[in-house]
C-alpha cells in the first residue's frame, strides 16, 4: 500500500493579501473544483476564514456521480503562509493536503503539495494507476486554470 504525492506551483500575479484572502476562505473552494465533481459544502458551522481546528464538510461525486461524504479539519495555519488540510472521513486511507504562498517578483508563489493513500491494498494501488492519480492530475489542471482566469496578468 503505497503513500502518492502530487505537487503543482503556481505564480499568482497579486498581492500575497489578496491570494490569501481567496485561497483560505471556504467558500471559494467549489469555484475552483471542476463542476463534474458535484463538490458542494454541506456543514454549517465551518466559519468564513480558515482557522487551525476547522471542520468542512462537504460532498463530492468523483466516480459514476455516486455521491461521497468527505470531512476535512484543517490542522494547521500561519497566516499568508500555508495551511493544511487533513482528511478525518471520506474516500481515502490519508489526504494530507498543504497549501504554501510566498510572495516572489511579480506576485506570490502558491504550491500545493498532497500525500494521500487509497484504502483497499493492491486494489487501491491499482485504481491509482487506472483513474485516481489521473482524476487528482485533472482536477488540480483546472484548479491551475482557473486561478488564471481568476487572477490574470
Amino acid at each position: 500500500m503505497a503513500v502518492y504525492s502530487l505537487k503543482t506551483v503556481q505564480v499568482l500575479p497579486v498581492s500575497l493579501e489578496k491570494a490569501w484572502d481567496f485561497f483560505s476562505s471556504p467558500a471559494n473552494l467549489a469555484t475552483i473544483t471542476p463542476a463534474k465533481l458535484g463538490f458542494h459544502i454541506i456543514s454549517k458551522h465551518h466559519g468564513e476564514k480558515m482557522y487551525a481546528g476547522q471542520i468542512i464538510e462537504y460532498t463530492v461525486r468523483p466516480v459514476l456521480g455516486i455521491p461521497l461524504y468527505w470531512m476535512t479539519e484543517i490542522t494547521h495555519v500561519e497566516e499568508g503562509k500555508f495551511f493544511v488540510d487533513e482528511q478525518r472521513y471520506g474516500p481515502y486511507s490519508m489526504w494530507h493536503h498543504q497549501h504554501h504562498f510566498r510572495e516572489v517578483a511579480g506576485g506570490v508563489e502558491m504550491t500545493d503539495i498532497v500525500h494521500y493513500k487509497i484504502p483497499l491494498w493492491w486494489l487501491g494501488d491499482l485504481a491509482n494507476a487506472l483513474f485516481v492519480n489521473r482524476q487528482l492530475q485533472e482536477i488540480f489542471a483546472y484548479r491551475f486554470t482557473k486561478v488564471q482566469e481568476l487572477f490574470p496578468n
